[in-house]
Order: C-alpha cells, then structure tokens, then sequence
C-alpha cells in the first residue's frame, strides 16, 4: 500500500486528478457494469419465484377438486369421431403442420403418419389422447427426421371402446 502511495505523491498534481478521476470513473462503471445488471437479474428472479409460489397454490387448491371428479375418458364409438378427437387433438397439441395422414385402419383403428413432429409435443400429444380419450398405441414406427428433436413417426392408434 505504501507503495502506491509513494508513487501516487511522486506525481505531479495534473497527473494526481486524472489518477483520482480515472478511479471514480472505474468504480462508477464497475457499479453500473456489474452491480446493477446483478440487482436487476435478482429481481426477476424473485418476481419467477412469486409466480412460480401462487402457480403451485392455486394447483394444490385444485387437487381436491380433481380427485373427487375421478378420471373420466371421452372414448370415440365411430370410427369418424376417432378420427375427428385424433385430427383436432393434433391440432390443438401444435402438430397440425406434422400430421400429414390419417386413415382407417381395421374397426376402431386409425393409421396416422407425421413428418418433423417435435418429439415432445408428440408425446404429450399421444398421454392426453390415452389419459382423456381412452385412445392407445397399438404400434408405432419413430425415425429421427434430420433435425435434433424432430421425428418421423407411423403409429396406429385405436379406441379403448
């Protein structure tokens, strides 16, 4: 420290202001550079948190409720209602744009084929179809499409009914 000192005194004193004004400079940018940007990025983080909290409180308020209405699955009986809850189910899932056949396929049957479908949504999409609809997979057929997360797939679903 002493050092700094002896070499800040042998300085003239024009040269004494621009050192005292240089470091105020870089403790006002490190502040506003580092400090700020953190206080920022940790008030948002809170904010999520709070969000997050009242998500988690309104579902555990739900629970009960649901528990007591029981599963209820809305089976199709024809094979042109299973196609209907299969192509708007799809839709509604965001694989509109991937399915790009669907055909009967035996009584209560249904051969669907999709293009660069998101693996995920396409799963999500499939547990709602059996979870709500009573529809399951008879068999399926799942290529990679190229695209990380993208994937080909011929499935044959059919009616719990």
């Amino acid at each position: 420290m002493n050092a700094i000192l002896d070499w800040y005194h042998a300085l003239n004193s024009r040269e004494q202001r621009m050192v005292l004004f240089g470091s105020i400079a870089a403790a006002v940018i490190v502040l506003l550079g580092v400090f700020l940007p953190l206080e920022h990025n940790v008030s948002r983080a809170r904010a999520r948190v709070a969000h997050k909290q009242d998500d988690l409180a309104f579902i555990q308020a739900a629970v009960p409720q649901l528990a007591g209405a029981g599963a209820t699955i809305n089976a199709p009986t024809t094979q042109g209602a299973l196609i209907v809850t299969v192509t708007s189910s799809a839709h509604e899932a965001g694989l509109g744009r991937s399915l790009s056949s669907t055909e009967p396929n035996g009584q209560g049957g249904l051969r669907v084929r999709l293009d660069r479908a998101p693996f995920d949504s396409m799963v999500t999409w499939l547990y709602r179809l059996s979870q709500q609809n009573g529809i399951h997979v008879e068999s399926a057929s799942v290529d990679a499409a190229g695209t990380p997360g993208l994937v080909n797939a011929g499935l044959v679903l059919r009616s719990a009914n």
